[in-house]
């Protein structure tokens, strides 16, 4: 029978060296780009009461653009191919800014495509390749599916890491077809409590609110020694893109960088560091 120490898991522990330039804890900056790709994609017409998503490309976008600018701070967006197909200069103008442009999904699928899923993952890669001027590294599933099948493609299509788990609270290998493999890394994200979401679409939670929640969430993540990946959503509704949310944002960020040990990294960049010494994000998947 396992005892309480027992079950404490040492890859939660603190560790030194566990991250870049020896900082304390990283932070990750996403945003998911959830255009109108998420209506049509489900047969709504995106005008009116759900033109929602077509409000990320002309007003949240620049306005995420122009904030993660003056904090000086490294992001990663994740980006439809339809909405992508939709805004190409804005997808070629992020990327010219040095921001990561990471794949999530064609029509932001809110099912498993199936027989699908293959063609439509390489349909994403060849237009944000195309349109970022090199290959997308990171994939986060649209909607939460994901099967052995998708790691295979992404696997097949060279890409590096996947951000679509939220069983474990670091970065990890991942397990396929009962091998824990190598070549590619999972960085969880946290919809539940790090993702603008659930407060906006569900609870309605006011943005001064959910700024005092989120900081909590990082002190507690910096005593530990970890990984904060916050999710965002350029768009209105259920998003952050709107001036207020924005505000929100940047204050968070001037609240991390008071920190000591606080590193900012693209996910891209982690997910290198992660395959570099892969012995140091090992789990235990018995558990």
């Amino acid at each position: 029978m396992k005892t309480a120490s027992s079950l404490a898991s040492p890859l939660l522990a603190p560790q030194p060296g566990r991250w870049p330039d020896g900082a304390r804890c990283v932070v990750c900056m996403t945003l998911d780009f959830d255009g109108p790709s998420l209506e049509v994609g489900r047969g709504i017409e995106p005008l009116g009461v759900k033109s929602h998503g077509r409000y990320a490309a002309k007003c949240g976008i620049p306005r995420f653009a122009d904030m993660f600018a003056r904090r000086g701070v490294p992001w990663t967006f994740f980006v439809p191919g339809y909405d992508a197909e939709q805004h190409p200069q804005t997808v070629s103008a992020l990327a010219a800014a040095g921001i990561e442009i990471a794949a999530h999904g064609y029509l932001h699928e809110g099912v498993d495509p199936g027989d699908a899923e293959p063609e439509l993952l390489e349909r994403t890669h060849r237009i944000l390749t195309e349109l970022a001027g090199a290959a997308p590294r990171g994939w986060r599933s649209p909607s939460g599916h994901k099967t052995a099948r998708t790691l295979q493609k992404l696997r097949a299509l060279g890409y590096a890491y996947d951000s679509s788990d939220k069983d474990f609270d670091l970065p990890c290998l991942p397990l396929l077809d009962g091998v824990e493999r190598e070549d590619m890394v999972m960085l969880p994200n946290n919809t539940s409590s790090l993702d603008d979401f659930p407060f906006y679409r569900v609870s309605y939670t006011p943005p001064s609110e959910i700024l005092t929640h989120w900081m909590q969430e990082f002190d507690a993540i910096h005593a530990e020694g970890g990984y904060c990946n916050l999710t965002l959503h350029p768009r209105t509704g259920y998003g952050s893109g709107s001036p207020a949310r924005v505000a929100i944002v940047e204050r968070l960020i001037a609240y991390m960088q008071q920190h000591e040990g606080v590193r900012f990294v693209a996910m891209g960049e982690l997910a290198q560091w992660c395959l570099e010494r892969p012995a140091a994000f090992r789990r235990d998947w018995t558990a």
